[in-house]
């Protein structure tokens, strides 16, 4: 949900590019550090979030509120990008992880000793790109659901199976490492 401060800046935004400058500051370390997780090359992940912000302000004018938090129409296009970067680029993909989001997933397959959660991050690196995304925005950004399934462009109920079945995807590479 959007609070009303915010939404008084995307409105005025698309009338005044100007006005867009609050919601850049306020938005720009956390993308960074998003894109930055998946690329991790600084001027690479400066570049992305740089073309993300553009592409926002460019088509501020279709963004509509939906009940979501202005960041997830941010990471939506920031997630185009990162693929559109790794299809130009022919650059491997990264796998970052962090021990908080780690530790979720520990939490969620009943993996809970320290041992367990380095055979866990390797049982990771076993998903596809689309299974990796759904647990990193669940677990590592530990956002609800709803807002997977929005960034994702998905229903709310298939963010939810494709979460649990690559949960059991998770359980069962972890059993055999």
């Amino acid at each position: 949900m959007l609070i009303e401060d915010e939404k008084q800046h995307i409105e005025r935004s698309k009338t005044d590019p100007n006005c867009f400058e609050p919601l850049y500051a306020k938005y720009y370390e956390l993308l960074l550090k998003f894109v930055y997780k998946r690329v991790e090359a600084f001027d690479d992940s400066k570049e992305i979030v740089s073309i993300v912000f553009t592409k926002a302000l460019v088509n501020i004018s279709k963004y509509k509120d939906r009940g979501f938090p202005f960041s997830s129409w941010l990471y939506r296009i920031a997630i185009n990008e990162i693929n559109q970067f790794y299809r130009n680029s022919k650059k491997m993909r990264v796998i970052s992880l962090d021990e908080k989001g780690i530790q979720n997933i520990a939490s969620e397959t009943s993996a809970e000793k320290a041992e367990m959660i380095s055979n866990l991050r390797q049982a990771l690196r076993y998903l596809s790109e689309e299974e990796f995304l759904l647990i990193e925005l669940r677990f590592f950004e530990e956002r609800p659901f709803l807002e997977v399934a929005f960034i994702l462009g998905i229903t709310e109920n298939n963010a939810k199976v494709k979460t649990y079945r690559t949960l059991d995807k998770l359980r069962s590479v972890y059993a055999k490492i």
